[in-house]
């Protein structure tokens, strides 16, 4: 006997947008973002505020896509980049998606680079902004 994988409570009723019930009613929707439970987006969060590096942030982007189907784009944003406000973070929009984890994501992004300015550096420099530095 196969056991389901537990998923994500609903929110409450008026509070989010997600639209989890029409994920759950169509059998051929993608419903792998129904895995992020609470916990698990607490784990995820904490992760994303203590990378360690540039590649370490590419990985989890990547992973994340892989598991969950969220694609995290984070770059340089169009005008001149004085904080970690100024680059870019932006989540593709994905049916089951709750509001709340999709501000939180690019949030603990902003406060892992803070907690390593080389991080965001090397994405500068990746994206060719500190060449004549």
């Amino acid at each position: 006997m196969t056991s389901t994988p537990p998923l994500r409570q609903p929110c409450p009723p008026g509070a989010c947008d997600c639209g989890r019930e029409q994920l759950l009613e169509n059998p051929s929707s993608d419903a792998r973002i129904l895995l992020l439970t609470r916990l698990e987006e607490k784990r995820l969060l904490d992760r994303l505020e203590n990378l360690d590096s540039l590649a370490d942030l590419e990985k989890l982007q990547k992973r994340i896509y892989e598991q969950l189907g969220i694609r995290i784009n984070v770059a340089p944003g169009f005008n001149e980049v004085r904080s970690m406000r100024g680059i870019a973070i932006q989540i593709d929009e994905l049916p089951g998606l709750c509001r709340k984890t999709r501000q939180s994501i690019p949030t603990a992004i902003r406060r892992g680079l803070e907690k390593r300015p080389d991080i965001a550096y090397g994405l500068l420099n990746a994206h060719d902004l500190l060449r004549d530095a």
